[in-house]
């Protein structure tokens, strides 16, 4: 009997600021990659207020690693959970305002 590897939530947090914004990150490890992507993550990082996303970084089927900063869309190089996170949360300070 040969068992399939579901996906598995690896990662998630989800934070409310005390102005509103929402940030919620979400990580699944799959079996085999999401087409468009050379790794077997599936992930979904979102900044914004309830229905506008802000910043988000995902790597829906068929576009591969991409993300959003306001309106533009650009391709992102994956290469590790831990570097997409820092890059996501450099790109939340900014869009709050911070500085680094």
């Amino acid at each position: 009997m040969v068992r399939h590897m579901r996906a598995v939530r690896i990662f998630h947090d989800k934070q409310i600021l005390a102005d509103g914004a929402i940030i919620e990150m979400v990580i699944w490890q799959l079996p085999h990659p999401v087409s468009g992507s050379r790794h077997r993550l599936k992930y979904r990082l979102f900044y914004g207020t309830p229905g506008r996303r802000l910043v988000g970084y995902d790597n829906e089927a068929g576009k591969g690693d991409h993300r959003h900063v306001g309106d533009v869309q650009t391709a992102y190089r994956f290469t590790t959970p831990e570097q997409l996170v820092a890059d996501f949360l450099a790109d939340v300070g900014r869009a709050r305002g911070q500085r680094r």
